[in-house]
Order: structure tokens, then sequence, then C-alpha cells
């Protein structure tokens, strides 16, 4: 790739982690007012027949959108250090294969999650019969297909990625950052 290339990929994947990191907060502002209202309410002696389904529903896109936000920021959990004992070329090759393993894994998710909402189509929330269950497990395929997006980008990277001219030890990580 050319410098411009790989300033136009730096730049669509800093956007799309600040598009995701909208997405997560306004989530987390609704979860939080949805929360503190139905506590009002409840303290209140008027409590929201919707209030518990709304917060389950909103935790989960929270849960699910986040993941979509951890990867595109590679903050998920991993075991470095196993991995850093390997050669440079060792721990490339690895982290490519479990790259494109996770990537399988989340168009699986995505397709089997799509396959479902048809199904749900008739189904609806018990305290709010106007949304439709497929409303709510539509954040399955979607953040499935925003984590296959985020994971090619890193996979880009990795197949991208020359060995530096480093000490020994640097972590393949720390080197495509």
């Amino acid at each position: 790739m050319s410098e411009g290339e790989e300033g136009a990929l730096h730049r669509f994947r800093n956007g799309y982690g600040r598009l995701l990191e909208v997405v997560v907060a306004a989530l987390m502002i609704v979860l939080f007012a949805e929360v503190t209202l139905g506590v009002v309410f409840r303290a209140i002696g008027r409590s929201l027949i919707w209030y518990d389904e709304v917060a389950s529903v909103l935790l989960a896109w929270l849960t699910f959108y986040g993941a979509a936000l951890a990867s595109v920021k590679r903050a998920h959990i991993g075991c470095p250090e196993v991995v850093d004992a390997m050669s440079w070329r060792g721990r490339r090759a690895l982290n490519i294969v479990a790259e494109v393993l996770v990537i399988a894994f989340f168009v699986l998710l995505g397709a089997v999650g799509a396959s479902v909402l048809p199904v749900l189509a008739t189904d609806a929330l018990v305290s709010l019969p106007d949304i439709p269950m497929s409303v709510v497990q539509s954040v399955i395929p979607i953040s499935a297909a925003l984590i296959v997006l985020a994971e090619a980008l890193h996979l880009v990277d990795l197949v991208r990625a020359r060995e530096p001219a480093a000490p020994a030890g640097l972590s393949l990580a720390e080197g495509l950052h």
C-alpha cells in the first residue's frame, strides 16, 4: 500500500472508532437515564411496566456494541506473554491465524443471527408489544459485522507488517501501532 492508502486506512479506522465511541456513549447515557427514571418512578410508587425489560435490552446492546469498540481499540483480553516468547515470524503467523478464526466466528455468528430475525418477526417485547423482537435481536448480526470490519482492519495490518529492526521481545502489537 502507498502512504496515501495507509493514511486513508488510518483515518478510516480512527473515524470508525470514534463512531463506535459515540454509539457506546449514547447507549450508556440512555441506559443511565432509563434506570434512573425507573428508580424514581418506583420510589414514588408508580413503577414503569417496561423498565426491567428495556434495561435488559439496553445492557445487551451496550455489551455487543462495546465489544465492537473493543475490537477497534484492540482492547480485548489476550495472552501476549505466551505469544511474545515466539519468534517475530511465529508471532505474526499465529496472530494472522487467530485473526482469521475470529473473523470466521463472527461471520458465522452474524449469519446465524440474521437468519433468526425473520423467525422473531412475529414476536415482541412483553411489556412493549409494539417493539418486535427482531429489532431487539438485530444487535447480533449488526455487532458481528462491526467486529468483522474491525478485525479485518487489524488483519490488513498483520499481513502488511514487516519484521521490525527492534530488539527481540518487541510485541507484534507494539510494532504495529
